[in-house]
């Protein structure tokens, strides 16, 4: 007999929100999380900008956007019955210029179609708002809020522990075994049985689905973000959150100004190759990671036919100066001696062979585990609605 029903790889907030759903819905199962570091949330979720999301920029129908909805209601229910800190501060999504207005037009029409509270706002209404943002027009979301992240995570884990689910930590999964109706999850030093696994490792995702013995159908490609945070001097130039209208041939949303709850204004971020999957300084390479990304025909398919975009996010990399630049389309006043480099994030992107960005949630299922092969923002904020839905998927197997 195994000596877990369900195993969860990976302790950031997908992986502890699914465990926790599981928990809750099916309590008689018994439950482990396997993580590989130290700590809980240490990546993907920890270096979050800690935004609540409002699902107004996804395609409706798509589980990005259902999930976003519910996902944030969830998280702002959970977080108010634990005292875990939120703000619904809202934010205004601004087009510069008259050439970014339709594009604008497009992003509010799907926010109606997600039922998503907001409207559209002339440049005098958005001054007041952002007395230091520039534009033609905007539109203003006033449920997106801003949480802290690993606050939720820690508060998961506690709850967890209290459930008697099982958290493994500094446990580096490196085989996965069939053996009968069972499966074998073993690390350095270690290895646990069950029955379930349900794989949530975010950046090596497609790597756990490997040692699976599945074929991935994309690969993650690794992204930094890099930031700059406002100096408390500068940090009056922005209330709450400033978005640009995004481009809609790339799933990143382009430079913004965050407040933090914890406090001060994140700027940023840009997106370039990392060149580890945990790549968070230019200098931090891992030469393995590195070629599988380059000779990867997907990533050298994207890099062609986006290398002016590619080009400019390097560009803002090195040179402070057009990352100022690029700053300054939402808030002209902003200048270099406002801003002081922030930690970077890395954002798991999954690339098709042909190129293309996964631009939606991808789960890949088999007869005995749930694969979470896409899952970059909004998926902190939908984390525990998609832990319901992994939740589902798992009491419905145990019929």
């Amino acid at each position: 007999m195994a000596e877990f029903d369900v195993c969860v790889i990976g302790g950031g907030i997908v992986g502890l929100a699914s465990a926790y759903q599981i928990s809750q819905s099916v309590p008689h199962l018994r439950v482990a999380v396997v993580e590989k570091e130290l700590a809980l949330g240490e990546h993907q979720t920890g270096h979050n900008s800690g935004v609540l999301h409002s699902g107004i920029y996804y395609r409706p129908g798509s589980l990005k956007a259902i999930n976003c909805r519910a996902g944030k209601l969830a998280m702002e229910e959970f977080c108010a019955q634990h005292d875990i800190p939120f703000d619904r501060c809202g934010k205004v999504i601004v087009a510069v210029d008259e050439s970014e207005r339709s594009r604008l037009e497009d992003i509010y029409s799907r926010g109606q179609q997600n039922q998503v509270r907001c409207r559209m706002i002339s440049a005098e209404e958005l001054r007041e708002l952002e007395p230091h943002c520039a534009g033609v027009a905007a539109i203003h979301v006033p449920e997106s809020g801003i949480v802290n992240y690993r606050m939720v995570c820690e508060t998961l884990g506690r709850i967890l522990a209290d459930r008697q689910c099982r958290l493994v930590m500094g446990a580096k999964v490196d085989r996965i075994a069939k053996q009968g109706p069972e499966t074998i999850v073993a690390w350095k030093g270690g290895e646990l049985t069950c029955r379930m696994l349900v794989n949530c490792a975010g950046l090596y995702c497609d790597r756990i689905t490997k040692l699976a013995g599945e074929r991935p159908p994309a690969k993650i490609i690794p992204f930094r973000g890099e930031y700059y945070e406002l100096k408390r001097e500068a940090e009056h130039l922005c209330r709450n959150l400033i978005y640009p209208v995004p481009d809609p041939q790339f799933p990143f949303l382009g430079v913004h100004f965050t407040r933090m709850i914890q406090g001060g204004v994140e700027c940023g971020p840009n997106a370039v190759l990392a060149f580890a999957r945990e790549g968070y300084t230019k200098t931090k390479i891992n030469l393995g990671e590195l070629c599988d990304s380059l000779t990867y025909g997907g990533f050298l398919r994207l890099a062609l036919k986006h290398w002016r975009m590619g080009a400019g996010e390097m560009w803002r990399s090195w040179f402070k100066s057009a990352f100022v630049k690029a700053l300054q389309r939402l808030i002209p006043e902003i200048r270099a001696d406002h801003l002081v480099p922030a930690p970077a994030g890395v954002r798991a992107q999954a690339v098709l062979l042909d190129g293309s960005l996964v631009d939606d949630f991808l789960l890949v299922e088999t007869a005995s585990a749930i694969h979470v092969l896409n899952a970059p923002s909004p998926a902190a904020t939908a984390s525990l609605n998609i832990g319901r839905l992994i939740a589902e998927k798992v009491a419905a197997r145990q019929n």
